[in-house]
């Protein structure tokens, strides 16, 4: 059975938010590769992840950066003193890890740009547009907030538009989102969808989702698997602590060696030693010194 996946605009930017969710990335890029899924994506979604992205790169440095010096001020002014050092080379550590922090947000998003546009592109028609603002005239969800959830609607509605034309082919729809606000039931258990979906949601050939690794290991829990025990390790930056440490290693390690090599240049006969009363500028050319 194939499945196709549609994947809310918000799962996207969180999946861009992360250097944590790179190897769930890579996930979803070796399903799509080992052609377990494949992926419908409605043309708002990538206008709403194009129009975000900036934000997200902004905000993986800029406000990192922002709220870690308000910690370190605050470290400084109230911590315990015996704590105090040790509190502070860690969070040097992580201030220096902020520039490759957005560095790999930009790589996330180049990624994600990639599957989208060599995905199932679903155009907006006018009948969705329709549908969707008829949900916001009934209040139906995503409308049930009080607020305007248009972009939502659409994407529902693409979904269901997308369902009902392919109502007799042979593949699954999986819906993943994060937003369970405007599409989750308003109370019970947030994995469940609203009450006002359940004629998009009436079948096993619809599905719901609030998680993208739930999803991906209900489809294929093998390849979840052996993708964890292939890629089971983490990568992390050295730290600055670290760097600094290695950096003093290795300049100790080029003095003694240039030491040692001039003490065999002495023993050797290459290099005189001459007491300083007996140094003559006029003939220092005579010496090896």
């Amino acid at each position: 059975m194939k499945y196709k996946l549609l994947i809310d605009t918000c799962v996207w930017l969180d999946l861009a938010k992360s250097v944590k969710n790179e190897k769930l990335l890579s996930l979803l890029e070796e399903f799509l590769q080992n052609e377990e899924i494949e992926l419908i994506v409605p043309q708002i979604v990538i206008d709403e992840f194009s129009r975000n992205k900036e934000r997200i790169i902004i905000d993986a440095s800029k406000s990192m950066s922002s709220h870690f010096k308000t910690v370190k001020s605050l470290v400084e002014e109230h911590s315990d003193r015996d704590f105090k050092e040790t509190l502070l080379i860690q969070l040097n550590n992580i201030d220096k890890k902020i520039p490759l922090m957005g560095e790999s947000v930009s790589s996330s998003i180049s990624r994600i740009e990639k599957l989208l546009n060599e995905s199932e592109i679903l155009v907006i028609t006018d009948n969705i547009k329709l549908s969707a603002t008829q949900r916001a005239i009934e209040k139906l969800a995503p409308f049930h907030n009080s607020k305007n959830s248009i972009g939502d609607s659409i994407i529902i509605e693409t979904l269901n538009d997308y369902k009902v034309k392919n109502i007799a082919q042979e593949f699954i729809i999986v819906f993943i989102t994060h937003n369970t606000n405007d599409f989750s039931v308003k109370t019970g258990n947030k994995k469940d969808s609203h009450e006002d979906f359940a004629t998009i949601f009436d079948t096993n050939k619809c599905q719901y989702f609030i998680n993208l690794p739930e999803a991906l290991n209900s489809i294929n829990p093998t390849l979840v698997e052996e993708f964890d025990f292939t890629n089971d390790w983490e990568f992390e930056f050295r730290e600055w602590s670290e760097i600094l440490e290695a950096d003093e290693e290795l300049r100790l390690k080029i003095w003694y060696n240039r030491h040692k090599f001039r003490e065999h240049q002495i023993e050797i006969g290459k290099i005189q030693i001459i007491k300083r009363e007996d140094f003559d500028i006029k003939t220092f050319s005579n010496y090896n010194c």
